[in-house]
Protein backbone atom coordinates (compact mmCIF):
# COMPACT_ATOMS: atom_id res chain seq x y z
CA UNK A 1 0.00 0.00 0.00
CA UNK A 2 3.12 2.12 0.68
CA UNK A 3 3.95 2.11 -2.82
CA UNK A 4 1.41 2.46 -4.49
CA UNK A 5 1.51 6.31 -2.64
CA UNK A 6 4.62 7.05 -3.21
CA UNK A 7 5.26 5.89 -6.90
CA UNK A 8 3.22 5.71 -10.58
CA UNK A 9 1.79 2.55 -11.76
CA UNK A 10 3.29 0.78 -14.27
CA UNK A 11 1.59 -1.65 -16.34
CA UNK A 12 4.44 -4.53 -17.46
CA UNK A 13 3.67 -6.71 -20.63
CA UNK A 14 5.38 -10.12 -20.82
CA UNK A 15 5.62 -12.51 -23.57
CA UNK A 16 6.79 -16.15 -22.42
CA UNK A 17 6.10 -19.55 -24.08
CA UNK A 18 3.62 -21.14 -22.47
CA UNK A 19 5.41 -23.89 -20.72
CA UNK A 20 4.23 -25.30 -17.05
CA UNK A 21 5.14 -23.01 -14.30
CA UNK A 22 6.56 -19.90 -16.32
CA UNK A 23 4.10 -18.00 -14.33
CA UNK A 24 5.16 -19.18 -11.15
CA UNK A 25 8.57 -18.76 -11.76
CA UNK A 26 8.10 -15.34 -12.78
CA UNK A 27 5.98 -14.35 -9.90
CA UNK A 28 8.64 -15.84 -7.59
CA UNK A 29 11.40 -14.19 -9.41
CA UNK A 30 9.82 -10.74 -8.52
CA UNK A 31 9.17 -11.87 -4.69
CA UNK A 32 12.91 -12.65 -4.06
CA UNK A 33 13.51 -9.37 -5.64
CA UNK A 34 10.97 -7.85 -2.82
CA UNK A 35 9.10 -6.81 -5.79
CA UNK A 36 5.35 -5.93 -4.95
CA UNK A 37 2.96 -7.31 -7.80
CA UNK A 38 -0.47 -5.23 -7.35
CA UNK A 39 -2.12 -7.70 -10.04
CA UNK A 40 -1.58 -10.29 -12.73
CA UNK A 41 -3.14 -11.22 -15.31
CA UNK A 42 -2.25 -14.44 -17.90
CA UNK A 43 -3.48 -15.81 -20.92
CA UNK A 44 -2.89 -17.48 -24.24
CA UNK A 45 -2.26 -15.32 -26.92
CA UNK A 46 -3.35 -16.56 -30.64
CA UNK A 47 -0.41 -18.13 -31.06
CA UNK A 48 -0.75 -21.12 -28.51
CA UNK A 49 3.22 -21.34 -27.83
CA UNK A 50 3.21 -17.73 -26.20
CA UNK A 51 1.02 -16.74 -22.76
CA UNK A 52 0.86 -12.65 -22.39
CA UNK A 53 1.25 -11.98 -18.89
CA UNK A 54 0.16 -8.66 -17.56
CA UNK A 55 1.78 -7.49 -14.45
CA UNK A 56 0.69 -4.19 -12.44
CA UNK A 57 3.85 -2.79 -10.01
CA UNK A 58 4.03 0.60 -8.42
CA UNK A 59 7.66 1.36 -8.69
CA UNK A 60 10.06 4.44 -9.29
CA UNK A 61 12.24 4.20 -12.81
CA UNK A 62 15.13 2.52 -11.38
CA UNK A 63 13.43 -0.08 -10.03
CA UNK A 64 11.10 -0.70 -13.17
CA UNK A 65 14.47 -0.75 -15.30
CA UNK A 66 15.54 -4.04 -12.76
CA UNK A 67 12.34 -5.52 -13.01
CA UNK A 68 12.75 -5.48 -16.89
CA UNK A 69 15.97 -6.53 -16.94
CA UNK A 70 15.87 -9.91 -14.36
CA UNK A 71 12.97 -10.59 -16.16
CA UNK A 72 14.52 -10.54 -19.52
CA UNK A 73 17.23 -12.81 -18.00
CA UNK A 74 14.30 -15.44 -17.70
CA UNK A 75 14.96 -18.48 -20.40
CA UNK A 76 11.56 -18.54 -20.97
CA UNK A 77 10.42 -14.32 -21.75
CA UNK A 78 10.74 -13.75 -25.54
CA UNK A 79 9.36 -9.87 -23.94
CA UNK A 80 9.33 -7.87 -21.76
CA UNK A 81 8.51 -4.02 -21.97
CA UNK A 82 6.23 -1.05 -20.23
CA UNK A 83 2.86 -0.26 -21.90
CA UNK A 84 2.20 3.30 -22.01
CA UNK A 85 -0.79 5.61 -20.97
CA UNK A 86 -1.73 5.22 -25.06
CA UNK A 87 -2.50 1.22 -24.65
CA UNK A 88 -5.86 -0.01 -24.15
CA UNK A 89 -6.44 -0.95 -20.22
CA UNK A 90 -9.29 -3.05 -18.96
CA UNK A 91 -10.48 -4.88 -15.74
CA UNK A 92 -13.35 -6.72 -14.51
CA UNK A 93 -15.07 -6.78 -11.16
CA UNK A 94 -17.89 -8.47 -9.91
CA UNK A 95 -19.62 -7.48 -7.05
CA UNK A 96 -22.38 -8.61 -4.73
CA UNK A 97 -23.89 -5.86 -2.73
CA UNK A 98 -26.85 -6.55 -0.19
CA UNK A 99 -30.31 -5.05 -1.84
CA UNK A 100 -33.82 -4.65 -1.19
CA UNK A 101 -37.06 -3.02 -2.15
CA UNK A 102 -35.57 0.19 -0.72
CA UNK A 103 -31.98 0.67 -2.38
CA UNK A 104 -32.98 -1.36 -5.26
CA UNK A 105 -33.77 1.52 -7.72
CA UNK A 106 -31.07 3.83 -6.60
CA UNK A 107 -28.48 0.15 -7.35
CA UNK A 108 -29.87 0.24 -11.18
CA UNK A 109 -29.52 3.95 -11.31
CA UNK A 110 -26.05 3.85 -10.05
CA UNK A 111 -25.31 0.44 -12.54
CA UNK A 112 -27.23 2.29 -15.81
CA UNK A 113 -24.27 5.44 -15.25
CA UNK A 114 -21.65 3.32 -15.09
CA UNK A 115 -22.89 0.39 -17.51
CA UNK A 116 -22.43 -2.70 -15.37
CA UNK A 117 -24.86 -5.34 -15.65
CA UNK A 118 -26.55 -6.95 -13.27
CA UNK A 119 -25.94 -10.83 -13.47
CA UNK A 120 -27.96 -11.92 -10.68
CA UNK A 121 -30.44 -10.91 -8.82
CA UNK A 122 -32.01 -12.41 -5.56
CA UNK A 123 -34.46 -11.52 -2.87
CA UNK A 124 -31.35 -10.07 -0.65
CA UNK A 125 -28.52 -9.10 -2.96
CA UNK A 126 -27.71 -8.49 -6.54
CA UNK A 127 -24.28 -9.12 -8.51
CA UNK A 128 -23.14 -6.68 -11.19
CA UNK A 129 -20.60 -6.88 -13.62
CA UNK A 130 -18.51 -4.01 -14.92
CA UNK A 131 -15.26 -3.71 -17.20
CA UNK A 132 -13.45 -0.90 -17.99
CA UNK A 133 -10.66 1.34 -17.21
CA UNK A 134 -9.15 0.88 -13.43
CA UNK A 135 -10.03 4.41 -12.69
CA UNK A 136 -13.86 3.62 -14.33
CA UNK A 137 -13.52 0.66 -11.78
CA UNK A 138 -12.47 3.19 -8.79
CA UNK A 139 -15.05 5.32 -9.51
CA UNK A 140 -17.44 2.86 -9.16
CA UNK A 141 -16.37 0.85 -6.01
CA UNK A 142 -16.57 4.15 -4.82
CA UNK A 143 -20.21 5.14 -5.21
CA UNK A 144 -20.81 1.26 -3.72
CA UNK A 145 -19.27 2.41 -0.02
CA UNK A 146 -22.63 3.71 1.03
CA UNK A 147 -24.03 0.33 0.72
CA UNK A 148 -23.48 -3.02 2.21
CA UNK A 149 -20.67 -5.10 0.09
CA UNK A 150 -21.30 -8.98 0.50
CA UNK A 151 -18.47 -9.62 -1.98
CA UNK A 152 -16.14 -8.69 -4.58
CA UNK A 153 -13.36 -9.98 -6.98
CA UNK A 154 -11.53 -7.52 -9.45
CA UNK A 155 -9.43 -9.40 -11.96
CA UNK A 156 -6.14 -6.92 -12.06
CA UNK A 157 -5.35 -4.73 -15.54
CA UNK A 158 -5.02 -6.39 -18.95
CA UNK A 159 -3.66 -4.52 -21.84
CA UNK A 160 -2.83 -4.59 -25.36
CA UNK A 161 -1.10 -1.97 -27.05
CA UNK A 162 -2.43 -0.14 -29.82
CA UNK A 163 -1.53 -0.74 -33.49
CA UNK A 164 0.63 -3.83 -34.83
CA UNK A 165 4.32 -3.09 -33.30
CA UNK A 166 4.15 -5.89 -30.87
CA UNK A 167 2.10 -9.03 -32.23
CA UNK A 168 3.78 -12.40 -31.25
CA UNK A 169 4.45 -14.28 -34.36
CA UNK A 170 3.97 -11.73 -36.24
CA UNK A 171 6.89 -9.31 -36.10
Amino acid sequence: MENQQKYPRKVISILVENHYGVLARISSMFNRRSFNIDSIAASETIDPEITRITITVHVDENMLKQMLLQTRRLEEVREAFVLDGDSLQRELLLIKIAADRENLPSLRDIAGVYKAKIIDLSPDSLVMELTGKPEKIDGFLNMMKSYDILEMCRTGITALERGTDRIPGKN
